[in-house]
């Protein structure tokens, strides 16, 4: 290595080194504590440079330290940039799809799914997806995040063993857009009672526009519209503030209150309006499962009142309470006997039940 002046050196054959201040031939002089040291360039090691170059003016002279470069600080990385949206007409309509992708069709049983998010408008969303079991009412995040307009984006995987733990899918969004003016659209809130059966028949992965293979596609926003029940409030918390405030606020109902003749017919009027004070905020999913946890509780009540007549009032309606009714009598209170009740006092809206000796769901 050749020596030059200012390099830090030490010397090979003996004890000593210092900064080489001149070079005469092949002499260098080397700065030891202010004392100059002739050695013989070959007789040197470098084993450090100098930053800067100095020249010493007369021997003797301790060289001046090298002045350290001032730290440039570093440069402040660009925030990221969107890229710029071409928008269509289509697109001011909000279109939100979830799917999901198998990763091998011919092996449902040990593959893994990947969930994806089709934004099919001219806005951003600002995203998060969560699931929860059957049994918890607790969520777990699986993905938040902002997804950029006309895209599909991959949101998390899903394995064969995640699928016992997920009863329902919520999806919450907030659309926007980040450049000019643009229409105000509502806040999405949906949730979807995950069917996961499904992720194991070939047949439910069909072909959807949106992906390039066979899919579980679930419609979240359709032209503006959110499909499904909207995220409003927990039922059964509603359910029970609801039961609370009547059990606290208001009389029981008549239908509730024995009458003075015990072989007459006990009446149930399982009309909303005959149940609770308002049905303000509830669904109609929510109004059916009053009703129906209301006819439990007066069957479970007169089961060891063999001989007992129980007229349940529930309308004609769409015939939606009267079947779910049916099934509760043909397998939870299977055994007795089940009739339409007088066509003259009730008309078609009321069924007729005589409890049974000894038959307990």
């Amino acid at each position: 290595m050749n020596v030059k002046i200012g390099d830090q050196v030490r010397f090979l054959n003996s004890v000593g080194g210092g900064r080489v201040v001149r070079i005469d031939g092949r002499t260098a002089y080397v700065d030891e504590d202010g004392f100059e040291t002739p050695v013989l360039v070959s007789e040197c090691v470098v084993v450090g440079t100098s930053d800067s170059f100095y020249k010493v003016e007369r021997p003797g002279t301790k060289a001046p330290e090298p002045t350290p470069e001032p730290v440039k600080p570093a440069a402040k990385a660009p925030e990221p940039q969107l890229e710029p949206v071409v928008e269509t007409a289509e697109g001011e309509h909000l279109n939100i799809v979830l799917g999901f992708e198998p990763d091998n069709i011919k092996r449902l049983s040990d593959t893994s799914f990947d969930a994806s998010l089709v934004n099919d408008s001219n806005y951003c969303l600002w995203l998060t997806v969560a699931t929860r079991s059957r049994d918890d009412e607790r969520w777990t995040l699986r993905f938040r995040g902002m997804i950029e307009p006309q895209i599909q984006e991959f949101l998390f995987e899903l394995t064969v063993a995640d699928l016992p733990d997920i009863d329902r899918i919520a999806v919450q969004a907030l659309p926007f857009k980040t450049a000019g003016a643009y229409t105000l659209k509502a806040p999405v809130a949906y949730e979807h009672r995950l069917d996961v059966t499904k992720f194991a028949r070939l047949h439910c992965f069909t072909s959807n526009p949106y992906f390039d293979g066979p899919v579980l596609a679930i419609d979240v926003v359709k032209d503006d519209v959110t499909q499904g029940a909207p995220i409003t409030v927990d039922p059964k918390a509603l359910e029970q503030a609801i039961a609370q405030k009547t059990r606290i606020d208001a009389p029981k109902p008549k239908p509730h209150q024995p009458k003075a003749d015990p072989n007459a017919p006990l009446e149930v009027d399982l009309h909303a309006s005959a149940l609770l004070d308002t049905t303000a905020g509830l669904s109609r999913a929510d109004i059916l499962n009053y009703q129906i946890d209301t006819f439990r509780r007066v069957m479970d009540e007169n089961l060891n009142h063999p001989g007992r007549v129980i007229i349940f009032i529930h309308g004609k309606g769409e015939g939606v309470l009267r079947q779910a009714l049916t099934k509760e009598l043909t397998h939870r209170y299977k055994g007795h006997d089940v009739s339409d009740a007088s066509f003259r006092e009730y008309g078609f809206g009321a069924t007729k039940v005589v409890i049974r000796k000894n038959i307990k769901p």
